[in-house]
């Protein structure tokens, strides 16, 4: 009786988990984000994306503790990172924040990344499982990107937050082409085995 509960709570709470919920509400952010940000409201645009980087952890540690991992939260969350790196990286640009290598860098891997996984697709072999090396450079990249919008700030708050800053969005940019091998090795290795 208690296993077919656990069961049908699994089964029916597939959709509409915690976790998919706080992922629906980080991609919601998004467009509130860079409407703060190109409006040059600058403290408030930090509070989304220090909640963003914040709600990426909790939906990951919610998924763990509650129990409730489905397909769609496997595809949701990473989506919701994506989108929300690009955007921030984007508007980011268009004020001069950052550099655009930074920019064609990140943007760039998830290119040969999104080529990767249609061809997997193709064959019916992915996607494949994300690595805690490429969890690590989304996390970086996360907390990179608020610190250097905080860095456009005048005295010591923007020096540091512009060091802290850029020491984690080099760290991200490392880990996340580091991820982006592995990924492309594991691929490789899967279209090996599949002939």
């Amino acid at each position: 009786m208690h296993d077919g509960t656990v069961a049908e709570r699994r089964a029916t709470s597939g959709v509409l988990t915690v976790p998919n919920v706080i992922s629906v509400v980080r991609l919601l952010t998004v467009p509130v984000f860079a409407w703060l940000a190109l409006n040059e409201r600058d403290v408030a645009a930090f509070g989304v994306l220090a909640l963003a980087a914040a709600t990426d952890w909790l939906d990951g540690r919610l998924a763990r503790v509650l129990n409730q991992y489905s397909r769609l939260g496997e595809l949701l969350d990473p989506a919701a990172d994506r989108l929300f790196i690009f955007v921030t990286l984007v508007v980011l640009a268009v004020r001069d924040v950052v550099p655009l290598w930074l920019v064609v860098v990140i943007v760039g891997r998830d290119a040969l990344l999104t080529l990767v996984l249609a061809v997997l697709m193709a064959v019916r072999a992915g996607p494949l499982p994300v690595h805690f090396v490429g969890k690590a450079g989304t996390f970086a990249l996360l907390y990179a990107l608020p610190l250097l919008l905080l860095a456009e700030m005048r005295g010591t708050l923007g020096l540091v937050a512009d060091v802290a800053g850029w020491a984690f969005a080099l760290w991200g940019v490392g880990l996340y082409w580091l991820a982006g091998a592995l990924y492309v090795r594991q691929a490789v290795d899967v279209l090996r085995r599949r002939r």
